[in-house]
């Protein structure tokens, strides 16, 4: 599991499991859950993509 680290340091030690995202051709980063294929959320704040979470090819 990921964890947070150090109070400061800001950033995540190690990857988030069982999760993968996918950029939609609006641009937008939707986070899709490994196990069931299920969308589970859409990044729409800004075109970066979810922190810690891998790319699909």
């Amino acid at each position: 599991m990921a964890t947070n680290g150090k109070p400061g340091d800001n950033r995540r030690h190690g990857a988030v499991r069982d999760r993968s995202q996918t950029q939609t051709p609006s641009g937008h980063w939707v986070k899709r859950d490994a196990d069931t294929g299920r969308f589970m959320d859409v990044k729409t704040s800004d075109n970066k993509p979810f922190k810690g979470v891998r790319k699909e090819k």
